[in-house]
């Protein structure tokens, strides 16, 4: 076999300044893909024009997708039947189309609003949520959760009750759209079930905690995340004291994270103060059908 062909300072200077500015185009296009500017099937056509965005591996654009993530779009590719490191050009007609409808969200229906609720412990978040499941075309998502039930709870309504090694599990199968750990229990939010909702075009609430917010809004930044603020911080205190299905030193825990958890409402999207159940319930339902 001969020895590589050598080349001359211009020539490969000229090849580095290529692969630079392939780099640069395939870090954009996941860059629209991430922002939803793009589909996978617009850059699917856009490869058989490109050749840098046709050399780019199938696992990258999929990973870019908002909600997929590396976990999950191994685990597409490989439910595919596409190899991990296989190109844009290299897939099939049959590979294409099946990479195409898993990402194709159907015509006939338009894709609902995801709407994230939180704020500091003891706000009304759940009383909110509870009278939100009554209302028509907005889907409540259920959590799951390691703690056990308390005695008014009821499995698959108010939470989903799942043992530390099941929610181990899920946390490797890249099952959760966010989940968070608080005193020593953990939350998280199963994202098959926000996905279907969202994509039959229901809008969806998320009730969850602060740092599940920015997880949700990292993923999908579309989310809408609405801060619920008590109307005095003393009535807030006065709720947190007056739960009795608290320990004192849970209380005391709660307290010290509320403090923490009010300034972070300039991080959302909009702030509801919780005056009154109905008049939240309201203004979210608003939110969720613009």
């Amino acid at each position: 076999m001969g020895s590589p062909p050598q080349l001359t300072p211009e020539e490969r200077a000229a090849a580095l300044l290529k692969a630079k500015q392939s780099r640069q185009m395939r870090a954009e296009i996941k860059a629209r893909v991430k922002s939803q500017e793009l589909s996978v099937s617009d850059v699917i056509d856009l490869a058989k024009s490109e050749e840098s965005i046709a050399k780019m591996r199938v696992l990258e654009l999929v990973e870019s997708i908002p909600g997929v993530g590396k976990i999950r779009g191994k685990a597409i590719l490989e439910r595919l039947e596409i190899s991990l490191t296989r190109r844009i050009m290299g897939l099939g007609r049959h590979q294409m189309d099946s990479l195409t409808k898993e990402f194709t969200i159907p015509k006939t229906s338009q894709r609902g609003k995801l709407i994230v609720l939180s704020g500091p412990g003891g706000v009304g978040k759940s009383t909110v949520a509870k009278a939100l499941k009554d209302s028509s075309g907005l889907h409540v998502s259920v959590s799951a959760t390691t703690r056990a039930p308390r005695f008014n709870e009821i499995e698959g309504v108010d939470y989903h009750f799942v043992s530390q090694d099941e929610f181990d599990q899920s946390i490797a199968r890249d099952e959760f759209l966010e989940w968070a750990e608080f005193a020593g229990n953990r939350y998280g939010t199963p994202r098959k079930a926000v996905e279907e909702a969202l994509d039959s075009g229901l809008s969806v609430l998320l009730e969850i905690e602060i740092s599940g917010a920015r997880q949700v809004k990292e993923k999908m930044p579309d989310a809408v995340l609405v801060f619920l603020e008590p109307p005095t911080w003393e009535e807030l205190v006065s709720r947190l004291e007056g739960r009795g299905t608290d320990s004192p030193e849970r209380r005391a825990a709660r307290l010290a994270l509320a403090q923490e958890e009010m300034a972070a409402a300039s991080f959302f999207d909009k702030v509801l103060i919780n005056e009154e159940v109905e008049k939240v319930v309201a203004s979210l339902l608003e939110l969720a059908s613009v």
